[in-house]
């Protein structure tokens, strides 16, 4: 997608924030996508570090203002603060390490506990490029995001695979449903949660109960 000039009137701004254990890749990803770069000697990120991004979606201008955990999660730090305003989240963990994939429920649930209940959430398996040494199926990571109704990708930093689609996802269904909201912010409605038909809504937060109906009223 186009990238915006710096004299365009910018639209939207979406934060979108990267979680996950140290080492998975996120810096990577962040700076595949913003700068179309990869480093192989990518030290740990220390400090709190964004980076931005100008799309163009159903031609609106939209800033991606995507945030790294900057290191923080090292320490199991990641305050509350980074997670203030985020409408988007890449959850990654490393198809290499089981134990990065182990940790996405602790991510998800601190995730959800501090992000507005509409946030995009999208299960990222990163490094496709070490196939061979895969501990993580697809079809686990799958069958995890199905359940937890998330969104699901395998990418690779390295070879850009996935990575400008994994973005594109999350940013058009923000978009969507921003101004979904925005056309049904009736104040006498009592059903605020977005639906837009034929879309695959994460609507995530206590007041979830799609997964629910998923699992106890299936009738096909």
């Amino acid at each position: 997608m186009a990238g915006g000039g710096g004299s365009d009137k910018i639209d939207y701004v979406f934060k979108v924030v990267l979680i996950g254990d140290s080492a998975v890749g996120k810096s990577q990803i962040l700076a595949r996508f913003a700068r179309d770069e990869f480093s192989l000697d990518s030290k740990a990120t220390i400090g709190v570090e964004f980076q931005t991004r100008t799309l163009v979606i159903q031609h609106k201008s939209v800033k991606a203002q995507i945030w790294d955990t900057a290191g923080q999660e090292r320490y199991r730090a990641v305050t509350s603060a980074y997670y203030r305003g985020a409408v988007g989240a890449l959850l990654v963990y490393d198809i290499t390490k089981r134990q990065s994939f182990d940790h996405i429920p602790r991510w998800l649930e601190e995730l959800r506990s501090h992000a507005d209940r509409n946030i995009v959430i999208m299960l990222v398996g990163n490094k496709t490029d070490l196939e061979d040494q895969r501990s993580i199926t697809t079809e686990d990571a799958r069958e995890f995001a199905q359940k937890e109704n998330l969104f699901f990708l395998e990418t690779s930093a390295l070879e850009a695979t996935n990575i400008e689609n994994a973005f594109q996802t999350v940013l058009t269904e923000i978009f969507n449903i921003v101004n979904k909201k925005s056309l049904t912010s009736d104040p006498q409605s009592n059903n605020t949660a977005p639906t837009l038909p034929g879309k695959k809504i994460i609507i995530p937060g206590p007041a979830q109960e799609i997964p629910k109906s998923k699992t106890c009223c299936t009738t096909s």
